[in-house]
């Protein structure tokens, strides 16, 4: 979806995808003008379907790096999307990496700041403006993740789910 125009999704049209995204680990180095973004998914195929590229959703995002098992692999553009035409046959693991501008988010959807903070709204079909993913809400994976920022810009960091770990980086 393009910012000024609607698409209509309906049930009916529904599809499964042809891949299925089984886990999540998303990094963030928080800054409001620039922030880094580390995805790293296990993707395998979908099983009752013909084989077919990894076409994952993305917007205003800087894109810097794309890695299939560690190694570096073609990809392309096309209608806000980035399609890998050739994924593995199995299972792999996809590591993304991009930066986004939460300054200059001004939809309210996706990671923005607003008020001196860092707030995130996904639904619908906001995740695509925080990384490339398969933004359908049909994903189901377990997400693992990992908040940084400046301690004195931002004190407390919250994400949902269970916490696993809490400290202070070296340089604040």
């Amino acid at each position: 979806m393009r910012e000024g125009t609607a698409t209509l999704v309906r049930r009916v049209d529904y599809a499964p995808p042809a891949h299925w995204i089984r886990s999540v680990d998303l990094s963030f180095e928080l800054d409001p003008a620039k922030t880094l973004v580390i995805n790293r998914m296990r993707i395998e195929p979908n099983a009752d379907l013909p084989a077919q590229p990894l076409r994952l959703h993305g917007e205003e995002l800087n894109l810097t790096r794309v890695l299939v098992n560690g190694t570096s692999v073609s990809f392309r553009h096309e209608d806000g999307m980035l399609v890998i035409d050739q994924p593995p046959e199995g299972a792999f693991d996809l590591e993304i990496r991009n930066t986004c501008a939460p300054a200059k988010i001004t939809q309210l959807s996706g990671l923005y700041n607003s008020g001196g903070g860092f707030f995130t709204q996904c639904e619908a079909e906001g995740f695509r403006r925080i990384t490339y993913f398969a933004d359908r809400p049909d994903v189901m994976a377990v997400y693992t993740v990992t908040l940084r920022a400046n301690k004195a810009s931002y004190p407390v960091l919250l994400s949902n789910g269970n916490l696993v770990e809490t400290g202070d980086l070296e340089g604040g």
